[in-house]
Formats: structure tokens, C-alpha cells, sequence
């Protein structure tokens, strides 16, 4: 391997530049290689890795002059490995994982917090107060016109012991609330001795009782209730502490479970059947939405081609208008326009027709009405390109064509159609993988409802399965990260296939071109 080429003699210049260039890719290196390690310090090892490599590979593409035909294909490909291939490999791990609200720990940190867990004896349930003097405390239990008065302690967060005695009157001042929220953690670590040797811990801000562990470390990790003596047993296959009657305790724990999420998925009735009515809507909205913006927008295209038209610049401005707004602010718009009681196209149906259709709570009006919002928002598009490619079509054949008595729709689909059709297919095909997931518009104007009753998970009658699988991993209360990612890779292998499609129809429509 040999060094960045050394400045020439005599040229200082050079070699100050030189050592300059080479100390800042030593300290990008080392900032990168510092962020891995705190990347990998909380616990994400697998991206702390990554950003290893990224580390490595900068030093190397920008400190050595022989690997210098990488310089500009550098940061692309960190971008790729970050933001597009580390994100798919996590997603396709978690796939594989029970990782949920229920198992978001590690095993050493979910028994940790079982056996902090305590059990607080009602009937030593007492209030308290904290007693100032100097630098120290004391706890006062009020008992009558007086009370158990404890030793001082300095509160500094070292655990004590202390002793109580009984006293004839309470203390004059003690400290206000909000003092007492202040010494909460130092609070928690001290014990109070009664004369009858009765310990009593802090319950609560408020209170003082007898507080003891609720389980106890027993042997091969198994933890055992102290008052019941049930036996609970990890089992490293579901990420659980199971009782003996088998049923599990959290929080749980994350563990690789293999196929477990994808069986559920097709072995369970309460999951596959909303799954496979989902599929279906989601190919069926995906299709529909093309097919119908496609149709609109080549129809507006033709007839804004009519050069005898009257104001057909004005025309043309109006119909782009709705590409203009940001579809968001659109789809707000229309959840208004749709709203049963107050939006205007039921006020119009009222009026001339009598009837206010259900369009939020009616599964096949909420399809419908999802199909018409995304094809006012998906035309202008088509309407662009088919007026560029209608360009393109020779006016003669037409000239000819109509010569010979064909009509005008004879002359669309025999001369017009077959000439523009094959630099749509691959935009046809983009713009269904595009709807497949068009996520954005379900959420905003449906957020998948109505819902499906009888399904174990959240599923929506308008959901497709982008947003069935969102609101499984963030809307659903056990947000069900592990089963969203199993559904997620089955999208992203349909996904791909319907990428590679859509590479063969360019490479056969770029074939016929030069043919």
C-alpha cells in the first residue's frame, strides 16, 4: 500500500496542504469512530459497527491516493449503507424478534425490575414528615398529640438505619412538600426502626409502611414470591418469567424466536384473515388508483390537445392546480368536505337527493371515497405526461387514419394509445408501487377505519398494509414492533418484485425504442 504522493522539495506549500488534508481525515476519522462507540455504549451495536466501517473506509478512500476513484461514489454509498440498507437488515431482523412493548428489555434488566418490585403491608401504612435540623433530618410518624420521632440522618443518598423514639408533641416546623419531593430518591434508601422493631421503609411521598421484596433470586435464575412461594421460571424462548400455571409475568425480554412472527402470521385466523382482506385492498387500491388516474389524466391530456378550444391555456392552468397544492393540505380539505353532519358534498346530496352517506363509517363508502380523493391527486400528474407524449404521436397517421373514415376513437386506440402507452408503462408501474404504499393518504383521511371486528390487532377496513403495519408498531398498545417487521419484509419482497417488473418493462420498452 503506498502514501498520498509526497510534496516536492522545495515546496512547502504543498507539503503544509498535504499534512493539513491528511490531520483533518484523521480527525473526521476519529469522530466518526468516537460516535460508534457511543452508538455501541447504548446498547446499538449493530449500527455502532456500521459506522465503524464508514470510519475505516473514509480513512482509507481520503487518506491514500490509490483508493482516490472511490472519493465521489463515498458519500452515496454511506448514504445507501445508513439510511437504506441498515434500516432494511434491522427491519428484517426485528422480523425475527418478539420485540413489543412487552419485551423492549434485556433479560438482566427485566429481572432487575421484578425483583424491585415490592409488596406494601396495608395496615403499616402511616404518614410522615421530614423534620430539618442543620444539615440533617429526621422522620417524624405523628401518633396521637405526638409521634415516633427517628435518629437524624444527613439524607445523602447512602442508605441508614434509623431508630426511632416515642415523643410527647410533634415538631413545630417540618418541611414543606415540595421539599419532600426534592429528598424522594435519598428517602427511598433509609429505614425507620420502631420500638417494637417494626421496619418501615418510604411507600410514597406521602407515607411510610412495611415494604418487602415481592421475589427473591433463587437458583438457575428462577425467582421465588416470598409470601406465596411460586416458583417463576425464565424461558428464553418467548422472552418471559412464566408461573407455574404457565401463564407469563412482565416485562419480559427480547429474544430471537426464528419464524415465530411469519407462523403467526399465516397460521393465525384473528391475524391472516384481516391480512388477506388488507392484501386484497391494497392491490386493489393500488390498481384502481392508477387505472383511474391514468384514464382522467390521458382523457383531459386529449381533449386539451383540441386546438380549436377557447381558453385552453386557462383550462390547462385549472386542472394543474390541484398537483400545486401540497397533497396533505388536500387531503385535510377533503376529510372536511367528507365530514357526514357538516361537509359540503353531503349538504349537496341532501339537497338534491335526500341522503347523507356514511362515508367514515360505511367500509365500502370509506374505499370509494379514498379512491376519489387520490385520483384528484394522483391526474395532474398523468395529465402532464400524456400531454408530452401526445406530442409525440405524428399528426399524419392521424390525417390518414381519418382519410381513410376511421372515427376519433378509432383513431385513439388504434394509432394514439399503442404509440404512448409504452413509455407510460414503466410511470404506470412507478406510480402503483407508489400507491401500494401511499400510506400518507390512508392515515390523514381514514386512519384505516372503520375498523375490522374480530381481529386480535388493530386493523381498519380502508387500511392498506403499510398502514396496518404502522399502526400495529406505533398506534397499537402493544405495539408489536417484531410482527410489523415480519409484515414489513413480506411487503418489501412484493415490493421488489414489483420493481424488477417494472426494470424489465424499461429494458423491453428502451428494446423496442431502438428497434
Amino acid at each position: 500500500m503506498s502514501v498520498a504522493m509526497p510534496a516536492q522539495p522545495g515546496n512547502r506549500g504543498a507539503l503544509w496542504r498535504d499534512l493539513v488534508a491528511k490531520a483533518l481525515v484523521a480527525l473526521v476519522s476519529l469522530a466518526i469512530l468516537f460516535a460508534a462507540w457511543v452508538v455501541y455504549a447504548v446498547g446499538q451495536a449493530l449500527f455502532g459497527a456500521c459506522l465503524v466501517v464508514v470510519a475505516l473506509a473514509f480513512f482509507a478512500i481520503y487518506g491514500f491516493r490509490q483508493f482516490y476513484f472511490a472519493r465521489f461514489i463515498f458519500p452515496g454509498a454511506v448514504a445507501v449503507l445508513l439510511f437504506i440498507l441498515f434500516p432494511v437488515l434491522y427491519t428484517i431482523y426485528l422480523g425475527f424478534t418478539n420485540y413489543s412493548s412487552f419485551n423492549l428489555l434485556t433479560f438482566e434488566r427485566a429481572q432487575n425490575v421484578l425483583l424491585s418490585s415490592r409488596i406494601i403491608d396495608e395496615e403499616t401504612r402511616r404518614p410522615f414528615a421530614l423534620v430539618a435540623e442543620g444539615d440533617q433530618y429526621r422522620v417524624f410518624l405523628p401518633q396521637g398529640e405526638g409521634g415516633l420521632l427517628s435518629e437524624p440522618a444527613p439524607l445523602d443518598g447512602e442508605p441508614a438505619s434509623l431508630a426511632a423514639e416515642q415523643v410527647e408533641r410533634a415538631p413545630q416546623t417540618t418541611l414543606e412538600m415540595r421539599d419532600v419531593v426534592a429528598l424522594r430518591d435519598p428517602l427511598s434508601r433509609i429505614e425507620v426502626t420502631l420500638p417494637d422493631q417494626t421496619l418501615l421503609r418510604a411507600s410514597g411521598l406521602r407515607e411510610f409502611a412495611y415494604v418487602q421484596p415481592e421475589y427473591e433470586l433463587v437458583e438457575d435464575e428462577k425467582l421465588r414470591h416470598v409470601e406465596t412461594g411460586e416458583i417463576l421460571t425464565p424461558n428464553h424462548e418467548i422472552g418471559f418469567y412464566v408461573r407455574e400455571d404457565g401463564s407469563r409475568v412482565t416485562p419480559g425480554w427480547r429474544v430471537f424466536i426464528g419464524t415465530g412472527n411469519f407462523e403467526r402470521i399465516f397460521q393465525s385466523q384473528g391475524i391472516r384473515g384481516p391480512l388477506i382482506g388488507i392484501f386484497i385492498w391494497t392491490v386493489g387500491f393500488a390498481v384502481g388508483s392508477t387505472v383511474l388516474c391514468f384514464s382522467l389524466g390521458l382523457l383531459l391530456a386529449t381533449i386539451l390537445q383540441w386546438e380549436h378550444m377557447r381558453f385552453r391555456a386557462v383550462y390547462r392552468i385549472l386542472l394543474i392546480l390541484p398537483y400545486a397544492v401540497p397533497a396533505f393540505i388536500s387531503i385535510l380539505v377533503f376529510r372536511g368536505l367528507f365530514n357526514q353532519n357538516f361537509g359540503e358534498i353531503n349538504l349537496i346530496l341532501n339537497a338534491i337527493f335526500g341522503i347523507r352517506p356514511a362515508w367514515f363509517t360505511d367500509g365500502f363508502l370509506a374505499r370509494a371515497m379514498l379512491l376519489i380523493v387520490n385520483v384528484w391527486l394522483g391526474y395532474p400528474y398523468m395529465m402532464l405526461l400524456g400531454m408530452g407524449f401526445l406530442q409525440a404521436v405524428p399528426q399524419e397517421q392521424k390525417k390518414a387514419a381519418i382519410l381513410e373514415g376511421a372515427g376519433a376513437l378509432r383513431v385513439f386506440f388504434t394509432i394514439t394509445l399503442p404509440q404512448i402507452l409504452p413509455p407510460f408503462l414503466p410511470l404506470l408501474l412507478a406510480t402503483f408501487a407508489f400507491n401500494f404504499n401511499n400510506i400518507v393518504l390512508i392515515l390523514l383521511l381514514t386512519t384505516g377505519g372503520p375498523d375490522i371486528p374480530g381481529t386480535v390487532i388493530p386493523a381498519g377496513q380502508t387500511d392498506i398494509l403499510g398502514s396496518f403495519t404502522f399502526r400495529m408498531a406505533f398506534m397499537d398498545s402493544g405495539q408489536q414492533f417484531g410482527l410489523a417487521g415480519a409484515i414489513t419484509l413480506i411487503i418489501f419482497l412484493v415490493v421488489t418484485i414489483i420493481a424488477y417488473a417494472n426494470f424489465i418493462a424499461m429494458r423491453r420498452t428502451q428494446h423496442g425504442a431502438v428497434q
